[in-house]
């Protein structure tokens, strides 16, 4: 099968769904190509080694990315970023046509709306079927973001992103409350895949020791709930601190260790000095590649997100890598990611921004044997292995393709 992947990033930038899914995909014997753009995320400048112009194509690992002009720019504008979306969807109306000497059975459009009434006409050019991979829900995500508050267009917004969806011959979402929402909008449920994000396989390093690591801040025999991401307001975590200081009293060989960046990040290091957690650790960022020892370190992962019923129907990336790092998670979302969790019999879930009972969750993980903290690990590998790889994707997805295509014969 032919496939073409329509996506506005594409490595060197940070993308899960970029060369390591064609790569997959290829393996599995189909012709893979991609129509991405220019580096520039997320600063909004274009990466080192490339230069903008119209058109240019390079082979990564054996797959051909051809790259189209595009508008940089990643700030909170409203206009720039329309323009950052809009310009890349004309040059791809533009210029694919011509670059693509073989017809696709399939095209692939990762995530935007914006690609959404390209990949159609090329649809009607070549004959093809079109697959739309959506991440966010359009437009509640674009309200959420703060970047457009004008109800008169969120409502024209909505028409638009409707029509997108219904005209697309398949969508693919990453929760089944992604596909309550889209039925809900009249979409019928055969055409809706639930193809759960799989985690960075290739960066994350499993089974690395974390005894040094452990040495070094002085927490041998201690119980470590690892909190490892992004520290913004999102995560909720001054309810995180709250329980800290209950388990100072409770559970005085825990430790909280939280390893990341983010906006709140010194303002929480701040409120833990100043109310004496001597139980909580912040570590500096690291890249994926290295936080093999700081996982290694933990007994168990902490995924939080403020109580709020967006992030019910959202599965947070911290559940798909603490899954395939083989951990116990205390899972603190409600919804989908909570059930995912269920579903693999991997951890404790508590309600979100209640320091009780992140307490008590954290409190029952600590009281279990090693070996039966273990042995929820093993089930969340295995789960992650069978239900959540980039394998295990790539192989829902090919379906998917196979099934769209024969529609199109």
């Amino acid at each position: 099968m032919r496939i073409l992947l329509l996506t506005q990033w594409f490595q060197p930038e940070v993308m899960l769904k970029g060369l390591p899914f064609a790569k997959a995909l290829a393996a599995r014997g189909h012709d893979v190509e991609v129509v991405t753009g220019f580096p520039n995320y997320p600063g909004g400048r274009i990466y080192p080694g490339y230069r903008l112009r119209m058109h240019q194509k390079e082979m990564m690992d054996g797959i051909s990315v051809h790259r189209v002009w595009l508008y940089p720019s990643h700030d909170r504008s409203a206009p720039r970023r329309i323009l950052n979306y809009c310009s890349f969807a004309l040059s791809v109306l533009i210029f694919t046509p011509w670059i693509i000497k073989k017809k696709p059975d399939v095209i692939y459009v990762y995530n935007l709306v914006t690609l959404g009434a390209v990949a159609f006409m090329l649809r009607r050019l070549w004959g093809c079927r079109v697959l739309m991979d959506i991440q966010d829900l359009w437009p509640e995500s674009v309200a959420g973001s703060g970047m457009m508050n004008n109800a008169f267009f969120l409502e024209r917004l909505t028409r638009f992103c409707n029509r997108i969806y219904c005209g697309a011959d398949a969508l693919a979402v990453l929760s089944p409350g992604f596909k309550n929402n889209l039925i809900a909008r009249g979409l019928s449920q055969e055409k809706v895949d639930v193809v759960y994000n799989w985690c960075d396989e290739e960066s994350l390093a499993r089974d690395v020791p974390g005894d040094v690591l452990r040495n070094d801040l002085a927490l041998a025999g201690k119980f470590v709930v690892l909190f490892a991401g992004t520290m913004g307001a999102q995560q909720g975590l001054d309810a995180v601190l709250e329980a800290a200081a209950l388990c100072l009293g409770r559970f005085p060989d825990v430790r909280f260790v939280l390893a990341g960046g983010g906006t709140e990040k010194d303002r929480l290091a701040k409120k833990a000095a100043d109310k004496k957690l001597s139980n909580v650790i912040f570590l500096p960022f690291r890249p994926a590649e290295a936080m093999g020892e700081v996982f290694g370190l933990a007994d168990a992962l902490l995924v939080h997100l403020k109580d709020d019923p967006v992030f019910r129907v959202t599965i947070p990336s911290k559940t798909q890598a603490g899954l395939f790092m083989g951990r116990p998670l205390i899972m603190a979302v409600q919804g989908d990611a909570a059930e995912l969790v269920a579903q693999a019999g991997a951890g404790v879930i508590c309600r979100p921004e209640d320091p009780e009972d992140l307490v008590r969750a954290v409190g029952k993980l600590a009281g279990l044997s090693a070996d039966a903290r273990k042995l929820l690990g093993e089930k969340a590998r295995l789960f992650y292995e069978q239900r959540l790889s980039l394998q295990a994707g790539a192989a829902q997805f090919e379906e998917v393709f196979a099934r769209i295509a024969v529609a199109a014969g």
